[in-house]
């Protein structure tokens, strides 16, 4: 069974960071590659970085510059490291792997507000 568990969102104010984790199990971790995307209230899901297997990375052009997706494959974890933080950032953070015919986790909110 493929589980993604986020953590590490909360409340932030503008020009802040914050760090989101990933933990993967049920996968071959090191084999996948794995994604963040983000919610906005009242908008679509949108994709905010991805990560091969690799380690290749690529970015959103909204925050590029200011966001690092990383892997620890010995941790089977990934990870999203947000600097320079907006409130236009705000949104429910996911992450997802297209294995095994495409995975969600639950979500971790980031709020950015003064």
């Amino acid at each position: 069974q493929v589980q993604l568990v986020e953590s590490g969102g909360g409340l932030v104010q503008p020009g802040g960071s914050l760090r989101l984790s990933c933990a993967a199990s049920g996968i071959i971790f090191s084999f996948s590659a794995l994604d963040w995307y983000r919610q906005a209230p009242g908008k679509q899901r949108v994709w905010v970085a991805g990560i091969s297997s690799g380690g290749s990375t690529n970015y959103a052009d909204s925050v590029k510059g200011r966001f690092t997706i990383s892997r620890d494959n010995a941790k089977n974890t990934v990870y999203l490291q947000m600097n320079s933080l907006k409130p236009e950032d705000t949104a429910v953070y996911y992450c997802y792997t297209p294995r095994r015919g495409g995975y969600w986790g639950q979500g971790t909110q980031v709020t950015v507000s003064s």
